[in-house]
């Protein structure tokens, strides 16, 4: 069993390793292969066919998977590493520790949203946008969207989520008002606040972090291994709470086919969301 630190308390060693093992999995090509993987699953609900990464009670297993792959690739690379989170309720600003010069980089200049500095920078040599829904080899963000101002979330509004005793519900799409899953992935309908969590995350970022090319960011790993760890939370806060729906929604549900229940398999894997409830015997978070 391994350990999951928060970004902050990194050590420069630690944060050397994290990025050269990024930075080598993109020498191989295999980083790509994530990038694509997720733009193949994110699937909307005006779209035909099962949604298992997005907008659906998947998301949580779905991108705890999705993370362990990744992360089994790190380590292929360097046993050593593991994927830190960022608690974006906490490190909140540009000036946050993980924007460095060491680590991730920062924002994007204003003409066209390039990241310029860090190991990430296009300038670099080292990390070209190769397959992206928006033209341009290089990596972009957008911090807090000036243009359209959006802020990350806090912890009351986490706390909003967290707060929810069910873990999902009928239409298990992005329309369900209730439920801890949607809470946390963040689609809502107009006004102010149509991104809420996790969705926020992605807007505030901006650039690259938009839409299913998002891992083309490494801050999307950070993110997502936060989102992980806040599943966990809300397990243990609310022990008798259950994946749902945990049976197979019958033939006549809209949904059917397309929201995954407990025991059926989740693409391009074949695991079931049963087999990814339990992280223990595989790693661990780090307060």
């Amino acid at each position: 069993m391994y350990t999951r630190k928060n970004q902050r308390k990194l050590t420069s060693a630690e944060k050397k390793r994290f990025v050269g093992a990024v930075l080598e999995l993109k020498r191989r090509g295999e980083y790509e292969e994530f990038v694509q993987l997720h733009i193949q699953y994110y699937v909307s609900d005006a779209e035909d066919g099962p949604r298992a990464g997005h907008m659906a009670p998947s998301f949580l297993p779905w991108h705890r998977r999705f993370l362990l792959e990744f992360e089994r690739a790190l380590r292929r690379v360097d046993p050593k590493v593991t994927v830190p989170y960022w608690d974006w309720t906490t490190d909140n600003t540009p000036a946050a520790s993980l924007w460095s010069e060491d680590f991730l980089g920062g924002n994007g200049r204003s003409r066209d949203h390039q990241v310029m500095t860090g190991p990430f920078a296009y300038t670099t040599g080292n990390w070209e946008i190769k397959d992206a829904v928006t033209e341009g080899n290089y990596l972009t963000r957008n911090f807090g969207r000036p243009s359209a101002s959006v802020s990350l979330p806090t912890k009351d509004e986490l706390a909003w989520a967290m707060n929810e005793k069910v873990y999902d519900a009928a239409p298990w799409d992005s329309t369900v008002t209730s439920g801890f899953r949607n809470r946390l992935e963040g689609w809502a309908s107009g006004g102010t606040g149509r991104w809420r969590n996790h969705n926020r995350v992605h807007r505030w970022v901006g650039g690259h972090m938009l839409g299913g090319s998002s891992p083309n960011d490494p801050v999307f790993w950070l993110h997502h291994a936060f989102v992980d760890l806040l599943w966990d939370r809300w397990r243990r806060k609310h022990p008798k709470a259950t994946y749902l729906p945990r049976k197979k929604l019958r033939a006549g549900d809209p949904q059917s086919g397309r929201a995954i229940s407990l025991e059926e398999p989740m693409p391009p894997w074949n695991v079931k969301p049963s087999e990814l409830l339990d992280h223990s015997k595989l790693y661990r978070y780090e307060v």
